[in-house]
């Protein structure tokens, strides 16, 4: 199975632990079952490797983050780099032109490409496997993951299949709703999307001759900035007439918020921290050699780093971008 993992973003609304320099797929977060702690691409290139050993995976990612790749996943993995940000259909085409050119990948095999910071469990990445062999025989182009919905959620846009079978046509696709719109989707059987699908990589290298006047990879490294900016969803998927979408019912949280973070880290706490016993739903997130002293507080996170202090309630947690932009401005 070959995988390209997306590894981009400077996730701050999980401030002041990640910044632009640390994203937050690289905090060191989740425990493991002999007490170490690992990041969320660790976490993600142990799982898939459990599925599949042989799998070969690429990150595509910006050059500042490669020394942070290698210190996590080892000098081995392959790294396809973005000379700049150019959106997720460049950054995809490189990495398949990656595969092809420089590791040498037959333009009949499939990928799938994921981004690197949900949280699931072993279930999403035999599913993974699944879309991979699906993409390689089937008459489709395209063969996405649809995640079934847990709640009208504003954050994903939405996929509406053609049937409720687990294998389905698509039959249409529908932006960012509001909370009512998107219950309105959902009574309608739509799926959320995910931003996970696979394809033949002479697919997407035909459709970068097409959109991007360019496929191999050397000639796109060195004219990679001339690249028009454009999402694969827009201008890929929504456009393809053969496309098919695997639906997925196994859990699957995007962490990029502290109150959605919170809600799988063990323990409580994670570095030198005290609680007293009137503290509920409390979390600590502790990276310095200070302690924290938490009293009487409820429903609350506490992160702290050198960077500064973040002390919200968790319903509130994901509303603090605009404000973290402000302190990073005046840096």
């Amino acid at each position: 199975m070959n995988v390209i993992l997306l590894s981009g973003g400077s996730g701050r609304r999980l401030w002041p632990l990640s910044n632009d320099v640390r994203s937050k797929q690289f905090l060191p977060v989740f425990q493991r079952e002999d007490g170490a702690y690992e990041s969320m691409v660790q976490r993600m290139y142990r799982k898939i490797k459990e599925v599949d050993p042989d799998a070969q995976i690429t990150v595509a990612t910006a050059e500042f983050q490669v020394p942070l790749l290698k210190e996590q996943l080892g000098e081995g993995v392959g790294i396809s780099i973005e000379p700049c940000r150019r959106d997720t259909f460049p950054a995809i085409a490189l990495a398949t032109a990656f595969l092809r050119d420089k590791l040498g990948v037959d333009e009949k095999d499939s990928v799938v490409v994921c981004p690197v910071d949900p949280y699931v469990e072993s279930d999403y990445y035999e599913m993974l496997k699944a879309l991979a062999d699906r993409a390689k025989v089937s008459e489709a182009n395209l063969v996405l993951m649809g995640m079934e919905p847990t709640y009208p959620s504003e954050l994903y846009g939405y996929v509406l299949p053609e049937t409720g079978e687990p294998l389905s046509k698509v039959s249409a696709f529908k932006e960012k709703p509001d909370a009512k719109t998107a219950a309105e989707y959902i009574e309608k059987g739509a799926l959320w999307n995910g931003g996970v699908f696979a394809y033949r990589i002479g697919y997407v290298m035909d459709k970068a001759k097409e959109l991007l006047d360019i496929d191999l990879y050397d000639d796109m490294f060195a004219g990679y900035s001339d690249c028009k900016k454009i999402s694969f969803d827009y201008a890929v998927a929504e456009n393809e007439p053969l496309i098919e979408i695997m639906r997925f019912g196994g859990s699957w949280q995007d962490l990029g918020t502290f109150d959605m973070l919170t809600q799988v880290l063990k323990p409580n706490a994670i570095g030198w921290s005290i609680m007293d016993e009137y503290c509920e739903n409390v979390h600590v997130l502790n990276e310095t050699d200070l302690p924290v002293l938490c009293m009487g507080l409820k429903n609350v996170v506490v992160a702290v780093s050198k960077d500064g202090i973040l002390v919200a309630d968790k319903d509130r947690s994901a509303a603090s971008k605009p404000f973290v932009d402000k302190i990073m401005d005046k840096k």
